[in-house]
């Protein structure tokens, strides 16, 4: 099973796979930003965005896909992902090799993503890169936004105002997994 927590830069993704993780021991996370990175070492990334990269691509479905049935437990993914083609080549990956998908995107207003960035750190201890980053996901606010609309149709809205313990609540009720307190 992959859990892919999906919304723009901002809204909350990471933080909802890490509670996610602590009531979920048994699943493995996986940040298909680390494989975008690799490949920024050794290959241009013309556009600027490495999820343009067809390897990118393919080694987010193959790893994802792999952690899954190598080791048999289920799979946090926090990333962004909105080009309607690239979800479908990613997502029809897991559908051929039949592993159970579940999409979960969090929406949340523009003005409160632009706070959310304005007050995190990417870079510490380099501000100019601290700063580009925050540009480039202020600049994805608007296409992230727009993106809710060209989702697959099984994915799960949240609202990520939400306070994190019931976000948490809400996949997990969905997953039908959720502990007994």
């Amino acid at each position: 099973m992959i859990v892919w927590i999906n919304g723009a830069f901002g809204s909350g993704k990471t933080t909802l796979v890490d509670n996610l993780r602590r009531r979920l021991p048994s699943a493995l996370v996986f940040d298909p930003e680390d494989a975008g990175q690799v490949l920024r070492r050794i290959v241009d990334v013309p556009t600027g965005n490495f999820q343009d990269l067809p390897l990118w691509r393919r080694q987010v479905a193959e790893l994802a896909l792999g952690l899954v049935t190598e080791y048999e437990r289920p799979l946090l993914v926090p990333m962004t992902l909105i080009d309607p083609r690239y979800t479908a080549e990613i997502f029809d990956t897991f559908d051929r090799a039949g592993v159970t998908l579940h999409h979960f995107f969090l929406r949340v207003p523009p003005e409160e993503l632009e706070r959310r960035i304005d007050q995190r750190t990417v870079a510490p201890g380099d501000p100019e890169r601290d700063a580009a980053a925050k540009r480039w996901c202020r600049a994805m606010i608007a296409p992230c936004t727009a993106a809710v609309a060209t989702l697959p149709a099984r994915t799960i809205h949240l609202d990520g105002l939400l306070p994190q313990q019931r976000l948490t609540d809400a996949v997990l009720n969905h997953l039908h997994e959720l502990p007994s307190p």
